[in-house]
C-alpha cells in the first residue's frame, strides 16, 4: 500500500492533568517517521490518554510535543488531520450491529465528505466510486483482512468478528484516510500468543510502509521505541477530559444517510 512519509513524533516533560489527578506526566519521546513505538503501561496508568493527546485529540497540560512537525496543543486541529485512530474504546469503537461493508462504506463516505479537495468531490460519481474502492481495497491489504475469507464475507457482522479480525478491520478503517500516523489502543488486549505475534507484525508491516504508528499495550515487543506511561500518576479515564473529535455529528448523520443506515 503507497503511503505518504509517516510522521516524526517528539515530546518533552508532556502530561496532563484531568479532574481526578494527573494521566500521565514527564512522558519523553523522539521517534523518526515510519517508527513503530508502543506506550506500554499497566490498564489505568494513562496510556490511552496519551495516545489521544499526541493524536490532538486531547489538550495535554504541561511540556510540548511536535507531530510531523506540528506543535501540540498550538496545532491540535491539524495533527488531527494527519493521524488516524484504530480502536479506541468510548471513541472510535466497531458497532457489533453493523457489517464489515457498512463501516467500509461509512468511512469512504466521511473521508470523502470531510477530507476529500474540490476537485475530488466534483469528479463524476463513477470515478468517486471507483477511486473509493481503490483505497478500501488498499486499506483491507494492508490491514491483512481478506472479507471474502469471513464467516459470510463482507456481510459478516462485526459482533462475529474475532479479536483480531476486528482489530484489522478498526485498522484497515483508519488507514481509509492515508494518515501519516496511526493509532491503536488496547494491541494485545484478549489475544492468545500466537495473535499477539500477528497483530504486532501486522503493525510492524504498516511502519515499515512508512506511516509511523503508535500502539497502547501492556507488553511492548523488543523492536519497538517503547514509551512507558508514568503509573505514580493518579488513574484518570480518557472521557474523564475533554476529546475534541474530527468529525461532527451533523457530518456523521449525513454519511449514514448516504450509506443507507440512517
Amino acid at each position: 500500500m503507497d503511503s505518504p512519509h509517516g510522521a516524526a513524533v517528539t515530546a518533552e516533560d508532556f502530561g496532563l492533568k484531568g479532574p481526578r489527578g494527573w494521566a500521565f506526566r514527564g512522558v519523553g519521546i523522539k521517534a523518526g517517521p515510519g517508527s513503530l513505538v508502543a506506550i506500554e503501561g499497566p490498564s489505568g496508568s494513562g496510556r490511552t490518554c496519551l495516545l489521544l493527546a499526541l493524536t490532538g485529540r486531547m489538550r495535554p497540560t504541561e511540556g510540548q510535543a511536535e507531530i510531523g512537525g506540528l506543535r501540540l496543543p498550538r496545532q491540535m486541529a491539524a495533527v488531527r488531520r494527519i493521524s488516524a485512530l484504530g480502536p479506541v474504546p468510548g471513541v472510535s469503537e466497531l458497532d457489533p450491529a453493523f457489517t464489515v461493508a457498512e463501516h467500509l462504506r461509512e468511512r469512504a463516505l466521511l473521508q470523502r465528505r470531510f477530507d476529500g479537495s474540490l476537485r475530488a468531490l466534483l469528479r463524476p460519481r463513477a470515478e468517486r466510486i471507483a477511486a473509493a474502492q481503490e483505497r478500501i481495497d488498499a486499506a483491507l491489504d494492508a490491514a491483512g483482512l481478506d472479507p471474502a475469507a469471513l464467516p459470510k464475507a463482507e456481510q459478516t457482522p462485526v459482533r462475529d468478528l474475532e479479536r483480531l479480525e476486528a482489530l484489522r478491520l478498526s485498522i484497515a478503517l483508519a488507514l481509509i484516510g492515508r494518515p501519516r500516523l496511526l493509532a491503536v489502543d488496547d494491541t494485545d488486549l484478549k489475544l492468545s500468543d500466537a495473535e499477539r505475534a500477528q497483530a504486532w507484525e501486522l503493525l510492524g508491516s504498516i511502519a515499515g510502509s512508512g506511516t509511523t504508528v503508535l500502539a497502547v499495550c501492556s507488553q511492548a515487543p523488543e523492536d519497538a521505541i517503547t514509551v512507558r506511561t508514568d503509573t505514580t500518576a493518579a488513574p484518570a479515564d480518557a472521557q474523564d477530559t475533554a476529546a475534541e473529535e474530527t468529525t461532527t455529528e451533523e457530518g456523521s448523520a449525513d454519511a449514514f444517510a448516504e450509506t443507507g443506515r440512517a
